[in-house]
């Protein structure tokens, strides 16, 4: 498991916030194509079975696999950087550190300005803490535990 430390993981952001962004967008593009689906199901099944245009849900099919796409692609991406998706539709994300002896998981949500909190790994958003000098210098010395 790749670890980072919090300057590692800090300058990661503006990338991990774009294919967060990419990946958000994708979704909500995909939940607005199934809504249409949903709605000519509703139709054809209020009507009794009207006549379907199957074309136009063969579209509809098929750009909604395009937006999941991007969503999977997005979020492979991230993973392959080495950090955790835990929330798409917040944006929350956990890069693996380590801190003395233990494994334990910077936390940081779309939307703040830095990473400035942590949790262990059997706990999760609800108790994370505030990143310390523990964190702060093992960046400064260059990853390297102390």
């Amino acid at each position: 498991m790749k670890t980072f430390t919090l300057d590692e993981a800090q300058s990661l952001l503006p990338v991990l916030e774009s294919l967060l962004k990419r990946a958000i967008e994708g979704k909500q593009e995909a939940e607005e194509v199934e809504t249409g689906l949903s709605e000519i199901s509703r139709r054809i099944y209020l009507s009794g079975g009207m006549r379907v245009d199957v074309t136009e849900v063969a579209r509809l099919r098929a750009a909604m696999e395009t937006h999941l796409q991007k969503v999977r692609e997005s979020i492979a991406e991230i993973d392959s950087i080495g950090v955790q998706v835990k929330d798409l539709e917040t944006g929350l994300l956990d890069f693996p550190c380590k801190l003395e002896d233990q494994i334990v998981l910077l936390c940081w949500r779309m939307g703040e300005p830095s990473i400035e909190h942590w949790h262990t790994t059997e706990t999760g958003f609800r108790d994370r803490q505030p990143v310390d000098e523990r964190f702060r210098r093992r960046s400064a010395s260059g990853g390297r535990p102390n």
